[in-house]
């Protein structure tokens, strides 16, 4: 058996449901190195993704119950590992390294992690973006949607913050990530949206700024007006953040640009749809296009297998020539009902046995 610790908590992070692809040249070792010392790889590589309190994880793999738990709420507090109450107390367990660890990085990345994930990203990541179902949706921005038209609960990002009982905001760490290999963007970065259904979840937190719903709604909208398209987990029920995206940062979209992939985020329930007899032509809207679904031929013209539904060019149509419109059902794919549905979706796509890791 091999006993490199980094190699052992790859091979575990690539038998979750997200994956973890390896590469020739050991670049995911490397990037694990940064941020988890052998022990605590070591440590990582034996847990699962249920949630298990020191006590149990000692009784499974051997150890020191006092030394085992100081070490797992030393990773935990560092974004290494999951933490969270269970009936039997305070548990651990394994997170995805996306979405999960690296996005928990966004305090402490800097140039040499964000080199290293660069080159991580060029040579394996785009394998975990092409597996369905995908890890992302795609939700439309809430004044883009005609008005007659349904939009289901996990369909709305506005629902999607209303459904919460605590609500916080990040930086977005893939923007801080491309800059601090000189690639910046001109997007807010202080848009990554987290929720909790527990009040006052995010009260005495360090890394995340506690809002209240009216500032979280207004984040929202100023991620919208910024362009950026509302992403969630690609599940119904269960959702705990919103990432505002662009094609120039998000290690999600940016696959369709950097690694000419078309299918790395599952579209939202909507298309767009022009009024041709409002529609002026001025090519506001494909300004605005992140996925290149929009041109100008007198009246704008919709791509319609480009668009992705998020809505984020009607904001720009100063006619309100643009509205999004439900798709025919046979072309939506309803996203899993729960995220425990999404893995058991997605290990089978992938061949995994998620009894393994569960």
């Amino acid at each position: 058996m091999d006993s490199d610790p980094y190699k052992l908590l790859a091979e575990r992070l690539d038998a979750l449901p997200n994956g973890f692809p390896p590469t020739e040249d050991g670049a995911e070792l490397r990037l694990l190195a940064l941020i988890f010392a052998p022990e605590e790889a070591a440590l990582a590589a034996q847990l699962r993704l249920t949630l298990e309190t020191p006590a149990q994880i000692a009784a499974r793999i051997g150890g020191d119950v006092a030394t085992l738990r100081k070490q797992l709420k030393e990773m935990a507090r560092r974004g290494l590992i999951a933490a969270g109450r269970t009936d039997e107390g305070l548990a651990y367990g394994l997170m995805p390294f996306a979405v999960g660890i690296y996005e928990m990085q966004v305090q402490t990345i800097d140039a040499e992690f964000a080199r290293q994930f660069e080159d991580y990203y060029h040579k394996a990541f785009g394998q975990m973006l092409t597996i369905t179902p995908q890890i992302h949706r795609v939700v439309p921005v809430e004044q883009s949607v005609r008005a007659d038209m349904e939009v289901r609960p996990f369909e709305s990002a506005a629902e999607i913050v209303a459904a919460a009982k605590a609500w916080g905001v990040l930086d977005c760490l893939c923007r801080k990530q491309q800059a601090l290999i000189g690639q910046p963007c001109q997007h807010p970065v202080d848009v990554c949206m987290i929720f909790s259904d527990t009040p006052g979840a995010f009260d005495h937190s360090t890394t995340v700024r506690a809002l209240t719903q009216e500032e979280a709604m207004a984040t929202l909208r100023r991620a919208a007006e910024a362009g950026l398209v509302h992403s969630v987990s690609n599940n119904q029920r269960g959702l705990w953040y919103i990432c505002n995206c662009c094609t120039c940062a998000c290690g999600v979209l940016r696959g369709m640009v950097d690694l000419g992939l078309a299918n790395v985020i599952a579209r939202s329930a909507f298309v767009n749809q022009v009024a041709a007899e409002a529609c002026i032509g001025c090519g506001a809207c494909v300004a605005k296009c992140q996925f290149g679904a929009l041109s100008v031929d007198g009246i704008a013209h919709v791509e319609a297998q480009r668009c992705v539904g998020c809505g984020v060019c009607t904001l720009a149509c100063p006619v309100g020539a643009l509205r999004m419109v439900r798709r025919p059902d046979a072309e939506i794919l309803p996203p899993p009902e729960t995220n425990h549905d999404w893995m058991v979706a997605r290990a089978a796509a992938r061949g995994l046995d998620l009894n393994v890791v569960l």
